[in-house]
């Protein structure tokens, strides 16, 4: 029953039938009142008042509160930015109450699934996650739910999508050209970011074999950047993470057994590297959801052993390392756990935190109105209980309260914490 009532929402939601609370009046200005507030540089401040305008953050400070303005008492807790996922499929929906397998679904029309994937967004918000990069959908779902969301006809987080990814032909030569007009028909389509699947890889499959050559990623890379966009390529093996590097990816998803070159290539060219430990943890928790077979299990522990070591590996050289949850189906919920890894690797609880803040923003091309809490940004926040700065479970486990762009999607600070995603 609770699933009924939380997937009716969502489709009241996207009909138009918006609350008073998801839609602040004109002009409608907001005062928190936060016990401590984790800074753009990574500094605590005490007994700080954030004023809100609208959707945007005015001051940040100890200034008194505003006259007429609602004020939210959140002295009890710590305040960091909304977090980001740089990595997640938003548009992969399952309910385990169905039946079958995740990958097994019977075909929808996407219509139907814009709608059902909206339980996934409400989950995301729930971990804190403001703001997604949705790295592959089909049918351009994705870019309905990005649509949706920033019309305010769909509950979620922020949402930058690159539509269907782009990957080789089964047979023939290498073809740049091919590569170059298809990344160029992404961006007619609408994409927000270029995905290139560039080595096989993907779900309880770790085969690092790379499928596409560096020429084919270069023109790809070049085309987007032409364009304006930005580019990310997956690669599990360390060949294609070598060789998107090289080709200008802004972006390198997933992979193990970087070399020192390759890491330091990284450093000089700024590439930020999304490693994805987590997902293969996922993946091998729900295992028998998927129905894998037994014999894949190893192979998903290795390759963790090898991601997590690469991570160690790249946070010494200076690698900016960015939180990618590579979420689908029922990993939505759990978006944040990749920071425990990142504590693993070497990184201390506020290098993990800027992880999921101010170095997915710079990727995202928007420091300057995402991922810290200062005047001008959106009102991004969350508030959680404890100090983030000494356990990076804080982050994790203990998300009270969050509001993004000056609406509040999540609220647990009240009697029995039982609030969710509005």
């Amino acid at each position: 029953m609770e699933r009924i009532i939380r997937l009716g929402l969502t489709i009241c939601v996207i009909g138009g039938a918006m609350s008073a609370r998801s839609a602040p009046a004109a002009g409608s200005m907001k005062a928190i009142r936060a016990g401590r507030l984790v800074d753009p540089s990574g500094r605590v401040q005490s007994n700080v008042v954030i004023t809100i305008d609208n959707d945007r953050i005015v001051s940040v400070g100890a200034a008194p509160l505003p006259a007429g303005a609602d004020v939210i008492d959140l002295s009890r807790y710590t305040l960091v930015p909304g977090l980001i996922d740089a990595h997640t499929h938003m548009t992969y929906f399952w309910d385990p109450a169905s039946g079958g397998r995740p990958l097994g679904q019977p075909h929808r029309p996407a219509g139907v699934v814009t709608v059902l994937a909206g339980e996934n967004a409400r989950r995301t918000l729930e971990t804190g996650v403001t703001t997604v990069r949705d790295l592959g959908a089909a049918n351009e779902i994705d870019y309905a739910m990005r649509d949706l969301i920033n019309m305010g006809r769909m509950v979620g987080p922020r949402m930058f999508v690159a539509g269907q990814g782009l990957s080789a032909g089964r047979g023939g030569a290498p073809d740049p050209d091919r590569f170059r007009e298809q990344a160029e028909a992404r961006i007619a389509a609408g994409s927000d970011w270029i995905k290139i699947f560039g080595s096989r890889g993907s779900f309880q499959s770790v085969e690092t074999t790379q499928t596409v050559t560096f020429e084919e990623m270069k023109a790809a890379v070049d085309a987007a950047h032409a364009r304006n966009r930005p580019v990310a390529i997956h690669s599990y093996g360390p060949s294609g993470v070598r060789d998107a590097t090289r080709a200008g990816a802004d972006s390198v998803e997933h992979g193990i057994d970087l070399d020192d070159e390759t890491l330091a290539e990284m450093v000089r060219r700024g590439t930020v590297w999304v490693p994805t430990i987590d997902h293969n943890r996922y993946y091998i928790d729900a295992k028998d959801e998927y129905g894998f077979a037994a014999d894949a299990i190893p192979a998903l522990r290795e390759y963790i052993d090898k991601n997590l070591e690469s991570a160690r590996r790249a946070v010494k050289a200076g690698v900016k390392i960015a939180m990618g949850s590579d979420a689908v189906f029922t990993m939505f919920g759990q978006n944040t756990r990749e920071l425990a890894w990142f504590v693993r690797a070497g990184m201390t609880p506020a290098q993990a935190l800027a992880a999921a803040t101010t170095i997915p923003a710079a990727l995202l091309r928007r420091e300057r109105d995402l991922g810290a809490v200062a005047p001008g940004y959106f009102a991004d926040i969350v508030a959680v209980d404890g100090d983030p700065l000494a356990d990076v479970n804080v982050l994790i486990e203990r998300v009270r309260w969050v509001m993004k762009g000056g609406v509040v999607v999540v609220d647990r600070t009240k009697a029995g914490g039982a609030g969710r995603a509005e």
